[in-house]
């Protein structure tokens, strides 16, 4: 099976679970899938191998403590040690889709902030290639950092008895609003110059919803 039907009858099979077995179980699946180097096939064929052994294990009154040990962790690393890297041509087609729906949205919201502040005011309109270029390398960069920090608190909560998903929320939150932030003043502080040229918010929707489609398209063919 494809790695999305293996994640779909995942889902399926998991409501079997007790609720102690099915919370051990999902710490280890999103360890697991948070991943992002491992190769996303093996590593659905492996999950949904543990899921079953789980299921037969329950049957005879077993936890997933009796079956995968008191360490999920360790575990989990040890499964990790032995699966293999995703392939760069895979690696590239997801890195291009998620630019491309993240260019998408930036141009529909950037239309939808330029219709709302037009009908109070006038306003400019053009687009100047280079500092809108450095702006978009900057926030491509702080959504790749962002991933692997939010992963990295993930990765640190999973198995911590008294970790607080409050205290997750709240650090991830005050790792955006700080991207947020750099974004906006580095946005202030670089100034308009160099080739430009004129794009209304029409034209930014439609070349906007165009290319959140095609990146729709493109996460529907990797599946």
């Amino acid at each position: 099976m494809k790695a999305s039907e293996l994640i779909a009858q995942n889902n399926q099979k998991r409501d079997l679970l007790t609720e102690e077995n099915e919370k051990y179980y999902s710490n280890l699946l999103l360890y697991i899938r948070t991943k992002l180097s491992l190769s996303e096939q093996q590593s659905e064929e492996v999950l949904m191998e543990m899921l079953d052994h789980l299921l037969e294990g329950q049957k005879d009154g077993k936890t997933a403590r009796d079956i995968f040990g008191d360490d999920p962790k360790s575990y989990a690393d040890e499964i990790i040690s032995h699966l293999p890297e995703e392939e760069k041509k895979n690696s590239l087609k997801l890195v291009s889709q998620v630019a491309v729906n993240l260019l998408g949205w930036f141009l529909v919201i950037r239309s939808i902030a330029l219709l709302i502040i037009g009908q109070m005011q006038e306003v400019d309109s053009r687009v100047f290639i280079i500092p809108s270029f450095i702006i978009l390398v900057l926030i491509a960069l702080m959504v790749s950092v962002g991933v692997k920090v939010i992963f990295s608190l993930i990765h640190q909560s999973l198995f911590d008895e008294k970790s607080s998903d409050k205290k997750l929320m709240v650090k991830a939150g005050l790792f955006g609003a700080g991207g947020f932030l750099i974004i906006m003043v580095a946005s202030y502080f670089i100034k308009d110059f160099g080739p430009s040229f004129e794009f209304p918010w029409i034209a930014s929707l439609g070349v906007g919803a165009v290319l959140v489609l095609i990146s729709w398209i493109m996460k529907g063919r990797k599946k």
